[in-house]
C-alpha cells in the first residue's frame, strides 16, 4: 500500500499571524489529503543559519519522499532563484539562499529545478513579499500529489546552488577549534564539532579562556554550572544545567569554541 507523502514546514513566521495557516490553506486547496507536519515557525526572524541547522537536524526523522517546504526569505521578491531539489531520499522546496546547504553536506542532489512554470503556482502574479504562499506552499502539494519534479521549472546545475558559509573546523594533534552554529530555545550553544571527533575520548571546551568540564548529561554539573556534552543531535554542546549557557556566556553565532582531546582513547 503506497503511502501519501508528508509536507514539513519551516518558517521564521512566527504563530501570532495568519501566514502559516494560509500556506496550510493553500495546500488543502490543492490535495487536502495531505499530511502536513510543522516542524518550526519560530526560526529567529531571517536567520538563514538557524533554518539551516533545524532542517538539517530533522529531515533524517522523515519517511523516504518527505516534501521540506522552508522558507526563510529575507531576499523575496528579488533575483534569488525560488528551487525545488530532489536529493536521496526527499524533496526541497524553497528559496535558494543557502537553507537547504546542510542537508547537501549529507545528501547527493538527484535533480534541481528552478520553479519557472507557473502552472504550478497559486497564481502567475505572485506577491513580491509572500512567495511561501504563491510559489513553495503550491509547488510542495503539486510535488506531493504526483507532479513531476522536471515539470515545475528549468533544470539548474547543482553546483550553482547558493552555500551558506561555515566556518571549516581546524584539527590538530591535541584538539579541534570550531564554532556556534546554532543556539537553541534554551540558550543551548550548539557547536560544529561532530560527535564523532571527540566520542570515546578525554576532551573538555574552552571559550574565552575559560574551560568548560565536559559530562554526558545536564544534571551531570550542579544547578547553574556550566557543561559541555554530545547533544541528542549528534554536535558538541555547551549548556547550563538549569540555565541558559548564551546568558552565562554572551557567545553569538560564528564565535569561537575550542575542544582538548587527549590522545589517549577511553572505553
Amino acid at each position: 500500500m503506497s503511502q501519501t507523502p508528508i509536507i514539513t514546514l519551516l518558517s521564521d513566521f512566527g504563530i501570532n499571524d495568519v501566514y502559516v495557516g494560509v500556506m496550510k490553506g493553500v495546500i488543502a486547496q490543492i490535495n487536502p489529503a495531505l499530511t502536513i507536519i510543522d516542524l518550526t515557525h519560530e526560526i529567529p526572524r531571517q536567520n538563514i543559519a538557524a533554518a539551516r541547522f533545524n532542517l538539517m537536524n530533522a529531515y533524517p526523522y522523515f519517511p523516504d519522499r518527505t516534501i521540506h517546504v522552508a522558507v526563510v526569505d529575507p531576499g523575496v521578491g528579488s533575483q534569488r532563484r525560488a528551487i525545488a531539489l530532489q536529493v536521496d531520499n526527499a524533496f526541497l522546496v524553497g528559496p535558494d539562499n543557502g537553507l537547504f546547504s546542510g542537508i547537501l553536506t549529507k545528501s547527493t542532489i538527484v535533480f534541481a529545478v528552478e520553479l519557472t512554470n507557473p502552472d504550478f503556482w497559486r497564481t502567475p502574479t505572485p506577491s513580491k513579499t509572500f512567495h511561501g504562499r504563491d510559489i513553495f506552499a503550491p509547488v510542495g502539494a503539486h510535488l506531493a500529489s504526483g507532479v513531476p519534479l522536471d515539470e515545475l521549472g528549468s533544470v539548474i546545475e547543482p553546483s550553482t546552488l547558493v552555500q551558506l558559509p561555515i566556518p571549516e573546523l581546524t584539527k590538530t594533534a591535541t584538539g579541534i577549534t570550531g564554532s556556534i552554529q546554532y543556539i537553541d530555545h534554551f540558550g543551548n550553544l550548539i557547536t560544529n564539532i561532530p560527535a564523532a571527533d571527540v566520542r570515546g575520548k578525554t576532551w573538555s571546551v574552552t571559550v574565552n579562556q575559560r574551560q568548560i568540564p565536559r559530562g554526558q548529561t545536564y544534571s551531570d554539573r550542579p544547578l547553574g554550572e556550566l557543561i559541555a556534552l554530545i547533544g541528542s543531535h549528534g554536535w558538541v554542546e555547551i549548556a547550563v544545567n538549569g540555565g541558559s549557557a548564551q546568558s552565562e556566556l554572551q557567545l553569538d553565532l560564528g564565535k569561537r569554541v575550542d575542544v582538548s582531546v587527549a590522545t589517549e582513547i577511553k572505553g
